[in-house]
């Protein structure tokens, strides 16, 4: 057992004020939700996707709380001016099975790039988060499009460097 020295209690400095060490969590009332616009322009997709789940995710505010919405909505232009490193376009290979036999079905990443520029990026962020309701909420705080306009004029959105 350690004695402290009654000098030692009288300093001013162990006196530990509770009230400063509260944690608090965030919930829907107290979050603050912003738009952001991302550009993907020149980003390679892996990378880019990963940051944009950190922020629909709300990893990257101070009041994050795992299991609130707390993160902000964001909205992609230029998806289909998205890269892939190595010679991932030509190999990397997106399936999908309807549960039928014979029902699975193969495109490459350069073809769904070509035919629907939206889905890569999608798909990318979709796998980066949560498996639960709470992924299915945040992946709906995501807008992509094509091309540099979007319709989500009217919210004000701040352009976000990634």
């Amino acid at each position: 057992m350690v004695l402290l020295h009654p000098d030692f209690l009288e300093h001013k400095n162990f006196i530990v004020d509770t009230l400063s060490y509260k944690t608090i969590s965030a919930n829907s009332k107290t979050v603050d939700k912003q738009w952001v616009v991302v550009d993907a322009e020149g980003k390679t997709l892996g990378r880019f996707c990963s940051e944009i789940a950190k922020v629909l995710r709300g990893k990257n505010k101070t009041n994050y709380t795992p299991h609130v919405d707390c993160g902000d909505n964001v909205i992609v232009i230029n998806a289909e001016k998205i890269t892939m490193t190595g010679n991932k376009m030509d190999v990397k290979e997106y399936q999908t099975f309807s549960g039928y036999p014979g029902g699975r079905r193969v495109a490459l990443a350069k073809d769904l790039l070509a035919r629907k520029p939206k889905d890569l990026i999608e798909r990318g962020v979709r796998g980066m988060l949560p498996k639960n309701r709470l992924g299915r909420k945040l992946f709906t705080n995501m807008h992509v499009f094509v091309g540099n306009e979007h319709p989500h004029v009217a919210q004000k959105p701040t352009k976000l460097e990634i």
